[in-house]
């Protein structure tokens, strides 16, 4: 058991900078984002010992994170919405880049998109293949061809403005 929570702990150490991507893309408030960080940590415990393939856990972690995250967008019927940390809260790296423009129009631009949408752009910009995406998400991979097309447009349409 403590070999696991060792292994647990390392790959949580690696790969949890996926969770806070996810989390910025799902939540505008740092406190729920806090919550899901915790509770998607939760679910990735609960579901370690049945991980597959503990070499490559980055698409089982984007899975959990996704699922977790649309878990609790359905769950709250509203959410909070603040658009900067309080005067001395910690700044992560995803709110240092926030300071960018166009970054923040992004981050807006998906927050807007519904649950699978958001989490198809999400691993499209994080380069995951269409096959990826689509085992992470649940549809056909040409499904995700199709859906990453449309969502390209209407992302770039939203930019014009």
């Amino acid at each position: 058991m403590k070999s696991n929570k060792n292994e647990f702990l390392k790959l949580l150490t690696a790969y949890q900078g996926i969770i806070h991507k996810v989390n910025r893309i799902y939540f505008r408030s740092e406190a729920d984002r806090e919550d899901n960080f915790q509770e998607t940590v939760y679910q990735l415990w609960r579901s370690f010992p049945a991980l597959q393939n503990k070499e490559k856990p980055a698409s089982w972690i984007y899975t959990v994170a996704i699922n977790t995250s649309i878990s609790k967008v359905r769950k709250d019927s509203r959410i909070e919405f603040r658009d900067s940390p309080p005067d001395g809260e910690p700044v992560d790296p995803w709110e240092q880049q926030e300071q960018d423009e166009n970054w923040q129009r992004l981050v807006n631009a998906l927050q807007k998109l519904n649950e699978i949408d958001k989490s198809i752009m999400l691993l499209y910009m994080e380069d995951y293949s269409y096959e990826e995406i689509a085992g992470i998400v649940g549809i056909s991979s040409s499904a995700v061809g199709v859906k990453i097309h449309r969502l390209k447009g209407q992302l770039q349409k939203q930019f014009k403005k």
